[in-house]
């Protein structure tokens, strides 16, 4: 689910929205069906789900996609199915009636696949031949726009999905290494902390807020091994976690720092990193990215709550701007307003 800011993206004709859709998801869509929301020619919210699978039924995917458009605001919706027409017609059909059901207004419905796109609204031969119309995105206004404005879309999920793959060969041995030390530092530590209450000693704190605030200003600058052992074994400490999530956002260098240090973590590790990416991705409107953030953290840690809350946003398409001011942390899974900090 995908809310965009990109700024004047105005539609004026089918193939300038097909080729609006890859710079809204991040990503060029296969066998999927997209529904776009607009508020008069401006494109509000993009929404995607993969297609159904022969014989299932389209109508649970159709009823939530209709139900986290109904929520954006929108004036008016235009569907569009991506593959062969088996496939898409029926999940068009679903979508539609879902969004009648809600009571939107659907502008058009498109099958689109090499090259060419199809109305299900229109049968004029004139204007919608039988044979599809084609269409060619590099040409389009609508890419120029959004290439200008610093979109990207990546050839198909799957190489979103590569951005947060784990790191294999050397890189993966040498992380191993730097683990088992981080591990044995920590046991210093906590072996140094009074016997009270070990686990939640001054010390550990000082130590996670310390890591977390070196990470956090190396702009540009890599971690070193040590480094992300050292930070994401911190990380698993909730007090150091959240301090990470209040200094965390939508900037370029938040994302870039999760990007790496999730890519680099051991899977036992990964949950905080994956979710502060995931967070910071959905806070600057990437929620393509911040959906394969989590699909990795709830593969590996499917009751960790941080990548829940954050896949139900994402689920019911609540946009960033709703929830300015996020995160300040109380008890565990409770947040209260904070004052926005200056972006910088």
């Amino acid at each position: 689910m995908t809310p965009t800011d990109i700024p004047r993206l105005s539609v004026r004709s089918p193939a300038d929205l097909i080729a609006a859709v890859p710079y809204l998801l991040g990503f060029h869509p296969t066998d999927s069906v997209v529904v776009v929301a607009m508020r008069g020619r401006r494109i509000v919210f993009a929404a995607r789900a993969d297609l159904p699978v022969a014989g299932t039924d389209p109508l649970a995917p159709a009823t939530h996609l209709a139900g986290v458009i109904a929520q954006q605001g929108a004036e008016s919706v235009t569907v569009l199915g991506y593959g062969e027409a088996s496939r898409v017609t029926p999940a068009i059909d679903a979508v539609r009636a879902s969004l009648a059901t809600a009571g939107l207004s659907v502008l058009d419905a498109l099958r689109v696949t090499d090259g060419r796109y199809w109305s299900y609204l229109c049968d004029e031969p004139a204007c919608c031949p039988p044979e599809g119309t084609p269409y060619d995105t590099g040409a389009s206004e609508v890419s120029a726009a959004a290439v200008f404005a610093g979109q990207v879309a990546l050839p198909d999920r799957a190489a979103l999905t590569a951005q947060v793959a784990p790191f294999g060969g050397p890189a993966q041995v040498a992380m191993r290494k730097a683990v088992v030390r981080a591990e044995q530092r920590l046991a210093t530590l906590l072996g140094e902390a009074a016997p009270a209450d070990p686990l939640d000693d001054r010390a550990l704190r000082r130590a996670g807020t310390r890591a977390v605030r070196e990470a956090m200003r190396r702009r540009g600058e890599r971690l070193t091994d040590d480094q992300v052992a050292w930070l994401t074994l911190l990380l698993t400490h909730l007090p150091i976690r959240d301090h990470a999530w209040e200094r965390t956002d939508g900037r370029d260098r938040d994302i870039a720092l999760w990007t790496d240090v999730l890519r680099r973590t051991e899977r036992d590790l990964i949950a905080a990193p994956g979710s502060l990416l995931a967070f910071a991705a959905w806070r600057a409107g990437q929620g393509a990215l911040a959906s394969v953030a989590l699909e990795r953290v709830l593969a590996a840690h499917p009751t960790y709550s941080l990548a829940l809350l954050l896949d139900d946003l994402l689920r019911r398409g609540v946009p960033p701007s709703q929830l300015d001011g996020w995160p300040t942390t109380g008890p565990p899974g409770v947040l209260r307003p904070r004052r926005v900090r200056r972006r910088g």
